[in-house]
């Protein structure tokens, strides 16, 4: 889905057509949709130069690299105790 919305917002731009909000590209990166916008960005070529937006997705996918980890490690602790 944030694929689409960032195609969706890639030609709009080009089309130069009423864009989509970068608050709701990033929320939906926040979402979960993380791997959908760097995937878009990096294919379509959107977004990518443009600052503080692509800081800002990429703060968002480090973090959810950490919390991903994180649980991660949880889950591996609760696997010993388990055993």
């Amino acid at each position: 889905m944030t694929f689409a919305v960032f195609a969706g917002d890639k030609r709009a731009a080009a089309a130069g057509r009423r864009r989509t909000p970068e608050a709701t590209l990033l929320g939906l990166a926040a979402l979960g949709g993380s791997l959908g916008a760097v995937s878009a960005q990096r294919l379509l070529r959107h977004k990518t130069r443009k600052q503080p937006f692509a800081g800002e997705l990429n703060l968002i996918v480090l973090g959810q690299l950490g919390l991903l980890a994180v649980l991660a490690v949880l889950a591996a602790r609760h696997a010993l105790v388990i055993r």
